[in-house]
């Protein structure tokens, strides 16, 4: 029988999970509603639902589970798969022996690992990461998260938390923070950050129907307002990119997040802000754009679950 894995994207709004095999094909994908509101135990058994899914489906078709991969939400201990930290948006998952309970319920090897990690190893298995040995992944979403991924491998750093890439700060003393500081990258070029500087421009709710595509699609008509927030947008981004690409000098910088479909929209300004900015000895790094897009974190989960079977540097090596 032909093995395959589930791979788990956990986020605050959908859990999406995809049975897939070692080529990185998703034979099988489905989304399923978080409710984290409703607490831990709830979701541990939306897991487990999903996993039970998982082995009735590899069954009817011939197919044989042999392990589970997740990238959640949270800062985890890529050694036990515990999720040391999570914010409000999982609540109760703080502590969370996530791996262990997750391989009592399935009695298969579980490989678990913060969801920016897992998402920058789907980039590197199947994604815009392939040409490149050592890149870091920057995902703008509803925060920023990031990892630097080396030889298809995840940079966990020193006790399994690095990639915190959100909460670098590059306005002391500006927008206050979830995690306790001010003027965190996450304030600035997130998603959440680019609607707050659309209102604060003085765009109305009511033009805005679509969230964050709608300023793009309002500064393709000409919207002059529209134009100057993602501008400044843009530059807050730079920002952020200049400073990882001084600290890290990786040979690409792939950015991730529903804005980068927005093309030179969004993209072609960082370039631009990067290039006339940035130090001479790191203008030329390249910016692309993720190409996996939703699926990069069940992609990712999948690579995370192979590389635990095959112990080629999964979250199980040492960090």
């Amino acid at each position: 029988m032909r093995k395959v894995v589930l791979g788990i994207d956990l986020g605050g709004t959908n859990i999406k999970a995809g049975i897939v095999n070692d080529r990185g094909e998703v034979l099988k994908h489905t989304v399923t509603p978080t409710h984290a509101e409703q607490g831990r135990d709830a979701l541990l058994g939306r897991l487990c639902a999903i996993i039970e899914d998982f082995r009735a489906h590899a069954a009817s078709a011939g197919l044989l589970p042999a392990g589970i991969g997740v990238g959640t939400a949270g800062y985890v201990e890529p050694l036990s798969g515990r999720v040391a930290y999570a914010t409000p948006n999982l609540p109760g998952w703080t502590g969370l022996q996530l791996r262990e309970a997750l391989e009592q319920a399935s009695s298969l090897p579980v490989a678990v690992a913060n969801d920016a990690h897992a998402m920058a190893v789907g980039e590197a298995w199947l994604g815009a990461g392939r040409p490149y040995r050592d890149f870091i992944c920057v995902t703008l979403g509803t925060g920023v998260g990031g990892s630097r991924v080396i030889d298809g491998r995840p940079d966990y750093g020193g006790s399994g938390f690095a990639g915190g890439f959100g909460h670098m700060v590059i306005a002391w003393g500006g927008q206050p923070c979830n995690c306790g500081l001010s003027g965190c990258f996450e304030q600035y070029a997130s998603v959440t950050a680019l609607y707050r500087l659309a209102v604060e421009a003085g765009l109305r709710g009511e033009e805005l129907p679509d969230g964050a595509k709608s300023i793009f699609d309002l500064a393709a008509a000409g919207h002059h307002v529209a134009s100057a927030v993602i501008g400044r947008y843009a530059e807050y981004t730079a920002v952020g990119l200049i400073s990882l690409a001084h600290v890290l000098n990786p040979q690409a910088i792939v950015l991730g997040g529903a804005v980068t479909a927005q093309g030179d929209a969004l993209l072609g300004r960082v370039r631009r802000i990067v290039r006339e900015r940035a130090m001479p000895v790191y203008r030329d790094t390249p910016i692309v754009a993720a190409e996996l897009g939703n699926a990069a974190g069940v992609a990712g989960a999948a690579k995370l679950a192979w590389d635990r079977l095959s112990g080629n540097g999964g979250p199980d090596a040492d960090v």
